[in-house]
């Protein structure tokens, strides 16, 4: 046999193996993906979207109450802006904070290109803009919150 024959055998054999082998990965892939869990590193095939604002969350830890109005209300295609106004279990403001605002399509597993801009005002009040809501669906605004408490919070809206 030739040895270009031998090599074009062994590359026809090899390319069935990994394509069993890719195709074997890709399943297991599907599958975990399809358990999704909560969180902010991952999507979830469960995501409870509002259209209606305001809306009411709580961060993960359940120590911050956060109030979500936005301009437009309810959020629209296009670019949107965010109030948080952000306060302890007694109801206090809470000032000082840092927030990282992600927009995120679960569904599509992606963000935006943009990032959103953050400012605080009125004290315990963080006005997010800039968020860039480019196509319809389910979006979360995933906020890491740092400074004098550290938590998160994910609330999540309908965009028609």
């Amino acid at each position: 046999m030739l040895p270009q024959m031998r090599f074009w055998r062994h590359m026809e054999s090899w390319g069935r193996v990994n394509l069993r082998r890719s195709a074997g990965i890709g399943l297991a892939a599907s599958l975990l993906c399809a358990c999704g869990s909560e969180g902010t590193g991952s999507s979830s095939a469960a995501v409870t979207a509002v259209t209606q604002l305001p809306m009411t969350v709580q961060s993960a830890s359940g120590a911050l109450t956060v109030v979500i109005n936005g301009n437009p209300s309810p959020p629209a295609q296009g670019e949107d802006t965010f109030e948080m106004a952000i306060t302890d279990s007694q109801g206090v403001p809470v000032t000082g904070l840092t927030l990282t605002v992600v927009p995120w399509m679960p569904a599509m597993g992606h963000g935006t290109s943009t990032v959103p801009t953050v400012s605080e005002s009125p004290p315990g009040t963080y006005v997010i803009g800039d968020v860039d809501l480019f196509m319809a669906g389910v979006w979360q605004l995933r906020t890491a919150i740092s400074g004098p408490v550290t938590d998160d919070v994910t609330p999540s809206f309908d965009i028609p």
